[in-house]
């Protein structure tokens, strides 16, 4: 997991081959106006999903984790706090759901360990061993670009 600003992205480039296109695309002025929904870059390797939503209470939200993606949650708007977990600690936990492929998600009945404040042009990375769970601000609005970058 990574916490940093937009401004510092580029120190993250070497980690993945995408991960320029992916910054490039999000310090576009026109991605604060995105509407809701998923937005192409290169094809299904790299994609955005503009997002406007409200945040709930700690206790509500779940932990997730994802097999083929990496997320890169930026924040436009408002604020964020989102739950992390190692992946290792919350395996066992997987709801009943189990893994759902077409949506590259499955969620964990554990908490978070550490929550972080993502505020206004920061990002956060979880890749495959980090559990999160964003939203768990309760009753604030967000407005968030989440880049989903496949893992190559």
């Amino acid at each position: 997991m990574i916490l940093d600003t937009l401004a510092n992205a580029d120190r993250s480039f070497p980690l993945h081959p995408l991960f320029a296109q992916a910054f490039a695309f999000a310090r576009r002025p026109a991605a604060a106006g995105l509407p809701d929904g998923r937005h192409a870059i290169v094809d299904d390797r790299l994609y955005a999903v503009a997002s406007h939503g409200v945040g709930r209470p700690q206790a509500e939200a779940l932990l997730e984790g994802h097999r083929r993606y990496i997320d890169i949650q930026l924040v436009l708007g408002g604020s964020d706090l989102i739950g992390w977990a190692p992946l290792a600690d919350v395996a066992a936990t997987a709801t009943t759901d189990g893994y759902k492929a077409p949506d590259d998600i499955i969620f964990f009945t554990q908490p978070a360990k550490l929550w972080l404040p993502v505020l206004p042009g920061q990002f956060a990375i979880f890749f495959p061993e980090d559990a999160h769970a964003p939203l768990a601000n309760t009753g604030v609005a967000v407005h968030k670009l989440i880049l989903k970058v496949a893992i190559e």
